[in-house]
């Protein structure tokens, strides 16, 4: 071929110009994608590019794979053909679609619902010769048909509109100018960086939120459950348990720093979450934070509050002159209950959290003297005080902590699995 080349086409050959253009990938976006992949995560591309380009590029980034079906619609704008082309999708699903824009434009005109409710189980679509129209409005099509999150990733202008209707908007700054990054929730310099943002990132985000919830939830409910039992026990006299000052400081000085230091636990260490990007699937199951989540923790804060309530009249009585002393243990319990609880489900310990949780306990029992006008510190400093405390904790504590114990040990979450590997 060399030789035929050299002395027969290109013999004598006067070269006026020559122009060549390479469209190259940014570093790292075939393991990108695929540790996306392999999280769970699906992807469609949706580019400008020809339909060539567009297929050299999706062999290239590993968004097809080697000797993958690729199941390729072009140039449709007959609508009764339409529902042909995408038939043999419905029985192979580890096809890929490839499709351009003006088909693209017929199936949404004519058969929006039909398509998508095929196109989105398949491993991967590319859509090209789009619109910025078309882009927006697959973002929206496909989390209508989904129910799911859609996140939308570009580098330019034409960008803008996807990123816009997208649930969280990815934009990255590159030789195609910054309005992608502007009009997006995050900006990112490189394609690869989408994989921390989502699995090491968004993965801590989303289970530190649900905690949080959970906790404020917890924290709220069982001060609820404590005066609910004392205005039945004291037959609905209407009188608070904890008044003035006692209710500003469970809210805020005694509770709330060692609560919100819940936003920088974590599970795994991020070159786990690498390794072991399946960790973000299980997110997708909604098991850190759902109604089973919400029905236990309600469980978990009647229970401590009418533990907490019943022990502390069982061992102080509930009579008039009793009431300071009901009050004293009760609250101590109940903030010391607090913190325990805290500790028991945080899952990686830093200085952060430790000092946080001293720091709240040490202002605590500081300003115990200072509140004299709610409590009996005569009884407070007893020896008894010390002891029933002790068995309310106790009983508070220990259920909920072996509960939580033999649920690991029989049922490991699948990061206990990953560390111990």
């Amino acid at each position: 071929m060399a030789k035929v080349i050299s002395q027969y086409l290109e013999y004598d050959l006067e070269l006026l110009g020559l122009t060549g253009v390479e469209d190259r990938l940014q570093k790292d976006v075939k393991s990108s994608i695929e540790v996306l992949r392999n999280a769970g995560v699906k992807i469609w591309m949706l580019t400008g590019d020809k339909v060539e380009t567009a297929r050299c590029v999706s062999v290239s980034a590993k968004l097809i794979a080697r000797g993958q079906y690729v199941h390729t619609i072009t140039k449709l704008n007959r609508p009764e053909i339409a529902l042909q082309q995408i038939e043999y999708l419905k029985t192979n699903r580890d096809a890929c679609l490839l499709i351009d824009g003006e088909s693209l434009g017929t199936y949404l005109q004519y058969f929006k619902d039909e398509f998508f409710q095929i196109v989105v189980h398949l491993p991967a679509v590319i859509a090209c010769r789009c619109s910025p129209q078309q882009k927006a409005d697959v973002a929206l099509l496909i989390r209508e048909a989904t129910h799911k999150r859609v996140c939308c990733i570009g580098d330019g202008g034409n960008d803008v509109s996807m990123i816009q209707c997208a649930d969280v908007g990815v934009g990255i700054v590159g030789k195609e100018g910054k309005q992608a990054s502007l009009a997006a929730d995050f900006s990112i310099t490189q394609f690869c960086h989408l994989t921390k943002l989502l699995l090491w990132h968004g993965r801590n985000s989303y289970k530190r939120s649900a905690k949080l919830a959970q906790f404020v939830m917890h924290r709220g409910l069982i001060i609820s459950a404590c005066q609910a039992l004392f205005s039945i026990c004291s037959k609905f006299e209407p009188i608070a348990l904890y008044q003035g000052w006692l209710m500003v400081g469970y809210a805020t000085c005694y509770t709330m720093a060692p609560v919100f230091s819940l936003v920088l636990d974590c599970d795994v260490n991020e070159s786990l979450v690498s390794l072991y990007p399946e960790l973000y699937k299980e997110l997708t199951e909604g098991k850190s934070l759902s109604y089973k989540t919400f029905l236990v923790w309600c469980l978990v804060s009647l229970f401590q509050g009418l533990v907490i309530e019943g022990l502390s009249q069982t061992f102080t009585g509930l009579g008039e002159e009793m009431f300071t002393g009901l009050v004293a243990i009760s609250y101590t319990a109940l903030i010391l209950n607090e913190l325990a609880m805290v500790a028991i489900e945080i899952n990686k310990w830093n200085k952060t959290m430790l000092i946080v949780e001293v720091l709240t306990l040490a202002c605590y029992i500081g300003s115990v003297p200072f509140l004299g006008d709610y409590f009996d510190l005569s009884y407070v400093g007893s020896v008894n005080f010390v002891w029933q405390t002790v068995v309310l904790l106790s009983v508070s504590l220990l259920p909920i902590w072996s509960a939580k114990a033999i649920n690991r040990k029989l049922r490991p979450p699948n990061y206990a699995k990953v560390q111990q590997a």
